[in-house]
């Protein structure tokens, strides 16, 4: 390994433990900001109508995907990801997803991806627009957007919001983005499908 070599890794490590700290520095202050309260919004599920509060089941948190719908190749690669993991997420906090689709067209779709997490519909509710997550002010962020509310139950039944991010290329909660990073070119433009030709 040349002299050059041997300070590129140098650089490389150095970079990485920047990295690690300024992550573990994000997430310190995020849990610092004031956490908001929520009301109990009605949302509907595949059986008719389902309060904020039942999402939770018998945990204390709540992670809840809010996903553009099924028109989104962007937000079924993510759900697609978050899907492998839902049970390990599950053991630890209650974790959904959240569209504006129909119950009984988000239940079609799932079925289709092989989703097995709990999808609700927002339809005819204000709960993402509150949230933060659609916008019809016009312009480039006009419409839905992706992201991740948190959310928690206190003693008393109420439900405050504690964390959200957005969704994007590269973020913290898509794998398939850092992994490209690894590959010679990065992304290159990539996109993804809702399917690909069939790999030998």
């Amino acid at each position: 390994m040349s002299s050059n070599d041997t300070q590129l890794e140098k650089e490389l490590e150095a970079a990485y433990l920047e990295l690690d700290e300024a992550r573990k520095n994000l997430a310190e202050l995020r849990r610092k900001l004031p956490h908001e309260a929520v009301e109990d919004y009605q949302l509907q599920g595949p059986n008719g109508p389902v309060s904020l509060s039942a999402l939770f089941g018998d945990k204390e948190d709540l992670i809840l995907v809010h996903n553009m719908g099924s028109g989104c190749s962007y937000c079924t690669l993510w759900a697609d990801n978050f899907n492998g993991v839902a049970h390990h997420l599950q053991d630890r906090a209650a974790f959904v997803l959240v569209s504006p689709d129909s119950p009984a067209d988000q239940q079609a779709f799932a079925r289709g991806r092989g989703w097995r997490f709990p999808i609700y519909s927002a339809q005819e509710s204000s709960f993402t627009a509150d949230m933060g997550f659609q916008s019809t002010g016009g312009g480039f962020m006009s419409g839905y957007q992706p992201g991740v509310s948190v959310f928690r139950k206190n003693d008393d039944g109420s439900i405050t919001r504690v964390a959200k991010d957005h969704f994007g290329p590269g973020d913290f909660y898509c794998g398939a983005w850092h992994l490209f990073d690894l590959l010679p070119d990065g992304p290159a433009g990539w996109n993804p499908q809702f399917e690909y030709p069939e790999q030998d």
